[in-house]
């Protein structure tokens, strides 16, 4: 039998003592904190003396040491965390380090070559199939009893590599209690399933407890899934039916991701009690329903929009997840340049008149909104909003929904918020006549009028009035900007890299390099943390068109968007492609988000 990998060390056990003196070592902590980090290990081993019944959670090395909140003592600002703990065990063990990416398992193949208590007792998993060989990530290296057990279990030989605490328990409690959950659901429920086609088949009805139990399978599995959502810093969540199983994808940086495939059965089942937890019919299959869930996730509250659709392999439902943290943000980490930044504070200072923010769905539009409101709200304010559906629930706004079965439309709502004593107006969107005559007739009687359309620029935002029935005149003098804007996804700072850019792309932008050169871009080479996208979040780029004297006469002369945006362009305006360009250049984004969001 092949030697252990780590039998080139000795066996121990990992203490915060151990953790302390390889920080010291390694420079991150000096003779002061590891004095500190002594304390804590003697404090630790008096409290497991004395209380037998702790939970191996609670005497975890590693979190005692995290939660101390230790910083680089080079004075980096480098955060002591898990990770860092990690890799210098790995050094120490002569070991790579594995990050964990849980979006890249094959949950299937953990579930088949380690139990869940097993890999719970041990803190190990197993993590891939490299070259024909198993990859087993572990937390302690040196555990040799634990490692040569699994060996015997395994009658195979494997690689050890080492990975944080907290990812190897992440995928034990979530990805593995999320498949176990599933399974032992898909048992349950499928042991009482009904063949229609046999009309004498027998149907042994469940016990209560049995009832409870496959309640449970689903709760948890739901429980699962939402934090799996949270943790993976996902906007969107889509349970898809399919012919024959369910595909549950996530929406990442805008980006749809496969997570899992789970039986049919057991999607009927995930999918009745998300409806039970919004409040919506579990009996109506037929008909499209929308609802709300408000949840928890790392002492925050997060909402979710349900929405649910017919399809031809059943009930589709897609769950929008927002994040206090990033639908309702400071302004300036919108993406805003400092002069766009400028002009839109601004604006937004003003008593009266109407701000306009354009774009698509999906171009971030209701996070300035929410965003600008948050800069403007105190107790001195009435901000009162109308959103179809309400994104979500702050305190600080007045928030109503458009109902149009009961007549709340958008346009109703807005007479009736007139006579509720406004400050502030964010109308969600102007669909129709009626709506742009009365946010008009608001920002004429003193009231400043937030709203949205949709349209490709910012000079078109003034024709679309127009069409929509408002005289020009009323139109300058409302009109305090508009502001067309677009999401382009950032790359990722741990794998960018330079790239030069071929000629054909270069002429694509209009770019034109010296003689001689090329034009150096950067890019994502893909790692772990971005899970080999190349790219890590999100940003704005923004097209501003401030209505000044000049743009005024323009609108009263009635001329055409095109003559607008030439005369903006001018006078200093940045368009949505020449704002790209210049993240471009900064290193912010890539050439196919340009192009992707700014077309070709």
């Amino acid at each position: 039998m092949t030697v252990s990998p780590a039998s080139h060390v000795k066996s121990r056990e990992i203490t915060i003592s151990y953790l302390g003196e390889l920080l010291r070592n390694a420079g991150f902590i000096d003779d002061k904190q590891k004095f500190e980090v002594d304390n804590l290990s003697k404090q630790a081993q008096y409290h497991a003396r004395g209380s037998k019944g702790r939970s191996e959670e609670d005497a975890s090395p590693f979190k005692a040491l995290v939660a101390m909140n230790l910083t680089d003592a080079s004075g980096s600002g480098t955060r002591i965390d898990d990770f860092l703990l990690a890799r210098l065990i790995a050094e120490e063990a002569k070991l790579p380090f594995f990050k964990i990416d849980p979006l890249k398992l094959d949950m299937e193949m953990i579930e088949a070559k380690i139990s869940r208590p097993f890999a719970r007792k041990n803190q190990m998993v197993p993590v891939a199939i490299r070259d024909g060989k198993l990859v087993v990530a572990v937390v302690n290296p040196f555990d040799r009893n634990s490692i040569d057990s699994y060996r015997e279990l395994t009658r195979q030989d494997f690689e050890v590599v080492v990975s944080a605490e907290s990812d190897i328990m992440g995928v034990i409690n979530e990805q593995y209690g999320f498949r176990a959950a599933v399974t032992k659901a898909g048992r349950d429920l499928t042991r009482g399933a009904i063949d229609l086609s046999n009309l004498e088949q027998f149907i042994k009805l469940k016990s209560g407890a049995e009832i409870e139990a496959s309640d449970a399978h689903i709760v948890n599995a739901v429980d699962f899934l939402l934090q799996h959502a949270y943790d993976s810093r996902a906007s969107d969540i889509h349970i898809e039916p399919k012919r024959e199983h369910a595909m549950i994808r996530f929406r990442i940086d805008g980006v749809l991701h496969e997570i899992q495939r789970v039986p049919k059965v057991v999607n009927l089942a995930i999918t009745s009690r998300l409806k039970t937890m919004c409040r919506m019919d579990i009996a109506e299959k037929r008909r499209p329903q929308d609802g709300r869930i408000k949840t928890e996730h790392d002492g925050k509250e997060i909402e979710l929009r349900v929405s649910t659709l017919p399809t031809a392999f059943g009930e589709k439902m897609v769950m929008r997840i927002f994040d206090p943290e990033i639908l309702i943000r400071d302004l300036s980490g919108l993406g805003f340049y400092e002069d766009e930044m400028g002009v839109f504070a601004e604006w937004i200072k003003r008593p009266h008149g109407i701000i306009l923010v354009t774009g698509p769905t999906g171009s971030g539009k209701t996070v300035t909104l929410y965003s600008a409101l948050k800069s403007l709200a105190s107790p001195e304010v009435n901000i009162t909003t109308i959103e179809d559906p309400v994104e979500m629930v702050n305190d600080l706004f007045n928030q109503t929904s458009v109902q149009t079965k009961i007549g709340i439309t958008f346009a109703s709502a807005l007479r009736t918020i007139l006579r509720q004593d406004p400050d502030i107006i964010m109308v969600g969107e102007i669909r129709d006549e009626e709506t742009a005559q009365n946010a008009v007739q608001a920002a004429l009687t003193g009231h400043l009028v937030f709203s949205t359309l949709h349209t490709n620029d910012s000079a078109t935002s003034v024709t679309r009035l127009v069409d929509l029935g408002i005289q020009p005149f009323l139109i300058s003098s409302t009109l305090i900007g508009a502001m067309a804007q677009r999401l382009v996804r950032k790359i990722c700072d741990d794998c960018k890299r330079n790239r030069p850019l071929t000629q054909e792309e270069s002429t694509m932008l209009n770019l034109q390099a010296p003689p001689g050169k090329r034009i150096i871009v950067k890019e994502g080479a893909g790692c772990i943390r971005c899970r080999n996208t190349g790219y890590f979040g999100r940003t704005g780029i923004f097209e501003i068109l401030n209505i000044d004297n000049a743009m005024r006469d323009l609108i009263d002369r009635g001329e055409d968007f095109l003559k607008i945006k030439e005369t903006a362009m001018k006078r200093g305006m940045r368009t949505l492609r020449q704002s790209a360009l210049r993240k471009l250049a900064e290193g912010a984004t890539t050439f196919e988000e340009v192009i992707r969001v700014t077309g070709i």
